[in-house]
């Protein structure tokens, strides 16, 4: 049986409590409160109504595209992360002598240095996941723009639903990559677990607070929402 100190049980289980709870927090909160992605989604909302207005859409089509080139880099460098991770499953032993050389490195079994990177294995997996859902939905999305109603012929009902469902697909899809992102985050937090359970707990909860601020407090959120302000 595997012997894991209490410390690093209680670690483990703070960054599932900071990941999780913020993201229940964010999606609660983003309808009461104005966020990052509550101001885009109204941007978004606006894209597409302009876009049913415009008889050429190529450059909505570009547009889409620009994004989904996005997605598909961190799917792609998520694939890479994958694969250095299950080479260092494959040679613990050399990653533990070169960490043990580092200042400050907590002494860990090697059954707790595996736990470790299966940690980030499944942190980045799930990260892959997400990028891969939302490129699916941004091809949903270019879908729809391809079946918008031609301009002029439209009914504005008809101009309204098609609008307001083209925004929901595209704001689904930015909310998976979001997630993803956050991934990344947590994913950084948890490779200070290899120096020190304490640094990881204060890593996940630093994390917490850049995500908040970025989200709720940034310098981009106040220019969304007031654009005339001087910042």
């Amino acid at each position: 049986m595997i012997n894991i100190p209490p410390l690093d049980i209680f670690a483990l289980f703070w960054v599932f409590i900071c990941w999780i709870g913020y993201t229940l927090f964010a999606d609660r909160e983003g309808v009461k409160n104005r966020n990052l992605m509550t101001a885009m989604r109204e941007f978004r909302q606006t894209w597409m109504e302009r876009m049913l207005s415009r008889e050429n859409r190529m450059v909505d089509v570009n547009l889409m595209g620009t994004l989904m080139r996005s997605v598909s880099l961190f799917a792609s460098t998520t694939i890479f992360i994958l694969a250095g991770l299950l080479a260092i499953l494959g040679s613990v032993d050399e990653a533990r002598a070169i960490l043990m050389t580092l200042p400050f490195t907590v002494e860990t079994t090697r059954a707790m240095w595996e736990i470790k990177v299966l940690l980030l294995l499944v942190i980045f997996v799930y990260a892959f996941f997400k990028f891969a859902w939302s490129l699916r939905q941004f091809n949903y999305a270019i879908v729809f723009i391809g079946a918008a109603p031609e301009a002029g012929y439209e009914s504005a009902t008809e101009k309204d639903g098609f609008g307001a469902l083209a925004s929901r697909i595209t704001t689904l899809a930015v909310q998976s990559f979001n997630r993803g992102m956050r991934a990344y985050y947590f994913g950084l937090a948890a490779l200070s677990w290899f120096i020190h359970p304490i640094l990881f707990i204060a890593s996940s909860l630093w994390v917490v607070l850049v995500l908040y601020r970025r989200e709720y407090h940034s310098r981009t959120l106040k220019s969304l929402s007031n654009p005339g302000e001087d910042l």
